[in-house]
């Protein structure tokens, strides 16, 4: 059907009839003027791609009346302008593709036919670590300057997922892949991806995306909607298809006053975590509004909106004004393109001007931040939303030591804790206590893409050298820039040549120690804090810090400004009080207030170096800037040439036995309990991550392949090996399984009562033609969205999951792999209902669909079934989103969706014989 909306289309300038857009103020509608920004935007969408199947003028009704639907879970569909990646969850994406248009030529397709149908844009940035720290630079491409060896060696490491990504950048159409070494995915994003408002095919429309990764939602900062996804949904907006999503609630969030001259922004990031957190957010929609908000520059709107998935929110939005224009501008975005940025914006209210308030729309709930009220804060030891004054840091580290085992405890025994370990460093003698730094490292486009914390980071570190300071060799600095731009302003700022002096070397353009690619500590360090059972410390300007994440020898680790990483090196420990104890002493007592500059001192240097001509240079040249990857060759046929030798890339087998006819979902009968899980299982728990045991499945199957432990690299490396991810599902080793009531990566083989490794447990029921499900608490799937975490327990023979609740991602990604996540309903829990896991289940998937109750024997009881719109369910009936679009592609009509939906299965309990 033609769109009922087309009514709306006009010209946006009269004298450019082809250029148009959907101006939605023809609704006249007085409910339009009270909607915050974000709901406008998913108002914009609907209308313009309003087709009565995938989006109905019932959507657009639901959305434009938010007020009355935003509490009732009301679906939507929303269809974002783009898609963006990185390239640990995009090799996954583009293996998918390949083997999509493999299965859709075998059922007599046109394999052309699967390609991105919007533009996706796949940033390399996850694959390199810090080996190398110190004195290790060759050429760098963006300033020819030095930058390091561990670039090379990411190259050698991973060079057959990078051909395979330099195939797939040539077969397929609306893919644009950005080589390793350019920059950090988000950063890269803000400074040269976004487009605020494209123009397209005839049309101005608001630029809108998701991403696979949770971080996406930095690009909220500069008025671009989007928030983090799984890759399984990622690939079907990348085919068209509209994500469901639950119309959201949304949080004003009210910024006033101006911060202190010495406050940076991750001081003012840190502090909205806490506070968000206390005020619970978790599936909501923020929208920053108020005075304040001018006192922010976009790095700094777009640092806070960073760390949105470190106080729960989907998205943190601030509307475009007159400052994200400047910003468009000091970026090198041409004239033409801010000036029908800002028409179309004003044409469609969407144009924000924070002093104004009578453009404040209205929200569920308001909250406020006095900026003045902002203190410099660090964030630790274990979690994000754990601010603390770093007036406090020594006390409450102290307080961490003493405290139970949990997030701000490490029970250390009252006789340890001044512990004190002496160790030998290049021919030197040092040691190590308990909050000693062994790592920091200015990483993370959280603060890297902010030249105001970056600037202020060499200010101190011009200021620090000149007053006879330095960090001890033996700690790990490093300085991990998100884009070459900021390689350039701090090198013709003149602080490039301090930072080097003090330890903090370019080591690599990438995410690298926030993400956990810190690399080795030196042996001796190790060594020391083994031997003391020692609490070391890691502080980086990253945005989690998770325990583990950054390295498995920092017990604790604190995020903080880029200029308080620095403090803390020098200093060489988080047990110092800043206000009462000196930095240094170098002939006389040097405090930390002596060598920090204003921000009046770095916006100085800010307007001088920061300039439009650094953005266009580097961005001019990116995508040809990496001569190796340059060199790389690959096919240009539209199939993939899969090697069957290759342990990262392997075609999967999710397709296998695909036919075009629709089979009817069954029901589960008998099936086995893999696992038997409690709450807040994430998805850190359930994918493969990190390095690879030596005596994992995974391990045993690369050595099978003829590979040594050195080549082992990581999961996050091989996530185009199906047959390596599925043996690394539910390996974590803090994974608590209660068939086994320890932590770990084994379970109970039902059948034999063996304790087995999760996967050899689940490949020997799958041999035996035996179901499985999982049952788990609350809060199942949290975390960082992965597609593996669906994919993996797919391919282990896992029919459905029965949790109390479920992250929203990570349950979209269930359904997209066609496993059935299945809900308790109100007021049971495995406890309540007797469940052990030890019983074998039967989930009963009437022909009607309509819960069906009345069963012959066993213990019975409800269960919802999340399926939540009717997309989903008819993703269900074809086997999951991917199999539904290959019978999409191969048969060239339109499927219809089934218009029915599920609340709720019967599920029978029966006693197991054998046990």
């Amino acid at each position: 059907m033609s769109n009922p909306f087309a009514h709306l289309v006009e010209p946006l300038d009269h004298n450019k009839p082809d250029r148009k857009f959907y101006n939605l103020l023809k609704l006249r509608d007085p409910r339009y003027d009270r909607l915050p920004f974000s709901i406008r935007m998913l108002l914009e969408s609907a209308v313009r791609n309003c087709d009565g199947f995938l989006v109905k003028q019932s959507d657009v009704e639901s959305i434009l009346n938010w007020e009355q639907t935003q509490t009732q879970s009301v679906e939507v569909p929303f269809r974002p302008a783009r898609v963006i990646l990185q390239d640990f969850t995009g090799v996954p994406a583009v293996v998918d593709f390949a083997a999509m248009r493999d299965a859709v030529a075998n059922l007599g397709g046109d394999p052309e036919k699967i390609n991105p149908v919007c533009p996706a844009d796949l940033v390399i940035d996850h694959s390199i670590q810090v080996d190398f720290n110190r004195n290790i630079q060759t050429l760098c491409p963006f300033m020819k300057q030095p930058i390091p060896k561990n670039q090379d060696l990411e190259f050698d490491r991973n060079k057959e997922r990078f051909e395979f990504l330099k195939w797939g950048s040539k077969a397929f159409r609306n893919m644009r892949i950005i080589p390793p070494g350019s920059g950090i995915v988000h950063q890269v994003n803000l400074e040269y991806l976004a487009r605020v408002v494209f123009d397209q095919e005839g049309f101005y429309y608001p630029d809108s995306l998701v991403g696979t990764d949770s971080h996406t939602t930095m690009i909220n900062g500069l008025g671009v909607l989007g928030w983090g996804v799984g890759g399984i949904e990622a690939e079907a907006v990348m085919l068209g298809q509209p994500i469901s999503m639950v119309l959201p609630e949304v949080i004003g969030y009210r910024l006033q006053g101006a911060p202190d001259k010495l406050i940076t922004s991750t001081d003012i990031v840190l502090t909205v975590t806490k506070h968000l957190r206390q005020v619970g957010v978790v599936g909501k929609f923020v929208e920053f509004f108020g005075p304040g908000v001018a006192q922010l520059s976009i790095a700094d709107r777009a640092t806070i909106a960073n760390m949105c998935p470190e106080y729960g929110a989907t998205a943190a939005f601030f509307p475009v004004d007159h400052i994200s224009v400047q910003y468009l501008e000091q970026t090198g975005r041409d004239a033409e393109r801010l000036d029908y940025i800002t028409r179309y914006l004003k044409a469609v209210a969407m144009f924000r001007d924070y002093s104004n308030t009578c453009q404040d729309p209205n929200f569920t709930q308001v909250h406020e931040l006095d900026l003045s009220t902002v203190v410099p804060c660090c964030s630790g030891p274990k979690r994000p939303q754990d601010r603390v004054a770093v007036s406090d840091m020594k006390t409450d580290f102290e307080a961490c030591l003493a405290a139970k085992q949990g997030f701000k405890g490490f029970q250390v025994a009252p006789e340890r804790r001044n512990a004190e370990v002496s160790f030998r460093y290049s021919d030197q003698e040092y040691s190590l206590s308990h909050g000693s730094v062994v790592i920091a490292a200015i990483t993370s486009c959280t603060n890297t893409s902010n030249p105001s914390v970056m600037l202020g980071a060499g200010l101190l570190a011009k200021k620090a050298i000149q007053a006879g300071l330095s960090v001890k060799p033996y700690i790990k600095t490093s300085l991990s820039p998100g884009s070459g731009v900021v390689t350039y302003y701090l090198k013709a700022s003149g602080v490039m040549d301090y930072l080097f002096q003090l330890g903090f070397e370019v080591v690599g353009y990438g995410c690298m120690t926030c993400i956990g690619n810190s690399g080795p500590l030196p042996d001796p360090v190790v060594e020391a804090i083994t031997q003391g059972d020692l609490v070391a410390t890691g502080i980086l300007s990253g945005n989690r810090n998770f325990e583990g994440r950054v390295h498995p020898n920092t017990r604790a680790n604190y995020l903080a400004s880029p200029p308080l990483v620095i403090a803390y090196a020098i200093a060489g420990t988080v047990r110092i009080n800043f206000d009462t104890e000196p930095i240094g002493i170098k002939g006389k007592e040097v405090f930390l207030r002596d060598i920090w500059p204003t921000r009046e001192e770095i916006q100085a240097v800010e307007r001088e170096f920061v300039i439009p001509a650094m953005f266009k240079e580097v961005y001019e040249k990116i995508e040809k800037v990496n001569e190796r990857w340059n060199d790389l060759t690959a096919s240009s046929d539209k199939l993939y040439t899969w090697d069957p030798k290759s342990t990262y890339i392997k075609s999967p087998p999710f397709f296998s036995g695909l036919t075009k006819e629709l089979q009817s979902p069954r029901s589960i009968t008998d099936a086995y309990v893999l696992l038997n899980l409690g709450d807040s299982v994430t998805t850190d728990h359930i994918s493969p991550a990190g390095n690879i045991a030596r005596q994992s499945p995974a391990a045993r199957y690369l050595t099978s392949k003829g590979l040594h432990p050195r080549d082992f690299n990581s999961y996050g490396s091989r996530r185009g090996n199906d047959a390596v991810m599925a043996r690394g599902t539910f390996a974590n080793i803090r994974l608590l399984n209660k068939l086994l009531n320890k932590q770990g990566s084994h379970t109970l083989h039902l059948p034999s009562n063996e304790t087995l490794d999760v996967f050899d447990a689940a490949e020997r029921y799958q041999e035996a033609g035996l179901p499985l499900i999982i049952l788990a608490g609350k809060e199942y799937g949290s975390g960082s969205s992965r597609d593996w975490a669906a994919k993996g327990p797919f391919l282990l023979g896992i029919k459905a999951v029965l949790a109390e609740s479920y992250e929203r991602i990570h349950r979209s990604n269930l359904v997209g792999m066609g496993v059935i996540p299945l809900e308790y309903l109100a007021g049971d829990t495995a406890d309540s209902l007797g469940l052990t896991g030890r019983e074998r289940y039967t989930v009963v998937i009437p022909d009607t669909h309509t819960p069906r109750m009345v069963l012959d024997t066993g213990k019975t009881f409800k269960a919802r079934m999340r399926f939540d719109t009717d997309v989903e369910l008819t993703y269900f009936h074809h086997g999951g989103i991917l199999n539904y679009m290959i019978r999409k592609m191969s048969e060239n009509k339109r499927d219809r969706v089934v218009p029915c939906r599920t609340p709720a299965s019967a599920m029978r309990m029966a006693p197991l014989s054998s046990v």
